[in-house]
């Protein structure tokens, strides 16, 4: 840059800051505070998105668990029918041993209903979490369109983007909002 160049960028400079100086901290302000508002929705949304995953990691854990109970259930069952075919020389002892088999039968068929309902409710909590995940990116998306809306009057001195952030940053810190209230 030439001095005279130079020159005649500072003066534009320091006219700009005379014309809207206050106006411009404000906006620079407001853009300063998005950004705030950005980072702290994209930590929400992460933690949901990794609330997300160790849920659904819990729920494969307990329905291996139901399978493992149905597996052992179902073995036994083929294990008193056998008994049932066969004739033994303790006739009496067979038959107290197939009754402590089935048993063992009905107390894990209830435990296996228990074992169901918990992985039913653990999926449940998965698919809240990826709600409130959804939630938090659509209102990061939105608060980032506005911190790049608002920054737009920052060089074109057009307040109407600056409303138009404002206003797209709103919604999305409403959105975001609400998923604190997914139930």
């Amino acid at each position: 840059m030439e001095p005279t160049e130079m020159q005649e960028f500072s003066n534009q400079l320091h006219e700009a800051n005379e014309e809207g100086g206050e106006s411009l901290t404000r906006i620079s302000l407001s853009i300063s505070i998005l950004a705030v508002l950005v980072a702290m929705v994209t930590v929400l949304g992460h933690r949901s998105h990794t609330e997300a995953i160790l849920m659904q990691s819990r729920v494969a854990d307990q329905w291996n668990l139901y399978q493992a109970k149905k597996i052992r259930m179902d073995n036994l069952s083929v294990t008193v029918d056998l008994l049932s075919l066969q004739s033994f020389a303790n006739a009496a002892g067979a038959a107290a041993k197939q009754q402590e088999y089935k048993a063992h039968i009905e107390k894990w068929k209830s435990d296996l209903a228990e074992e169901q309902q918990k992985a039913h409710e653990y999926e449940h909590e998965v698919h809240l979490a990826e709600r409130r995940a959804s939630h938090y990116d659509l209102g990061e998306a939105l608060l980032q369109i506005a911190v790049v809306l608002s920054s737009i009057t920052l060089f074109t001195r057009r307040r109407s983007y600056f409303f138009l952030g404002i206003g797209i940053g709103a919604v999305g810190l409403v959105i975001a909002s609400l998923a604190l209230f997914v139930h």
